[in-house]
């Protein structure tokens, strides 16, 4: 081949995208028994670290642009997860709530990071590889987003 760099092999961003969607997939099982998406899930996880925030704040933590998120927290509105109302504060911002039944929803799901994190050991792979692994993931994606974020604030001046 005349351009290696092409390879997919030699390609960071194809082993990251594949590992995302066959652990997306080991997911899968345990979002069917709960009746939810794994982006629901993900929602769900920041609501019951805090609850009652803004869908920007849901957005930002979850690194997804606002467009993304709303159709989703709609859908879980309409299954009774969550509640969604206008800031008394500030009309502009939406607050999202759980419902008796979004904060249920985590005692039956308590037991799902140890069930996959223990699929996920095997002879080939520790769980301090698994750490590993996540710690340099997450400095990973604080560069990007940081990148991304400095890119953003740089605007249109001078154009």
């Amino acid at each position: 081949m005349e351009f290696e760099q092409l390879k997919l092999e030699n390609q960071l961003c194809f082993p990251v995208y594949a590992a995302s969607r066959l652990i997306i997939r080991e997911y899968q099982p345990y979002m069917d028994n709960l009746g939810i998406t794994y982006p629901q899930y993900l929602v769900l996880m920041v609501l019951w670290e805090k609850d009652d925030i803004s869908v920007n704040e849901i957005s930002q933590k979850l690194i997804l642009n606002t467009n993304t998120v709303t159709p989703l927290l709609k859908r879980m509105e309409a299954q009774g997860f969550i509640k969604r109302r206008r800031s008394r504060s500030d009309e502009r911002k939406v607050i999202v709530k759980l419902t008796g039944k979004g904060k249920l929803m985590q005692k039956k799901a308590a037991y799902i990071p140890e069930s996959l994190a223990s699929g996920l050991v095997s002879g080939t792979m520790k769980i301090e590889e698994l750490n590993d692994l996540k710690s340099k993931l997450k400095k990973l994606i604080n560069y990007l987003v940081q990148k991304h974020s400095q890119k953003n604030s740089m605007g249109t001046e001078g154009i």
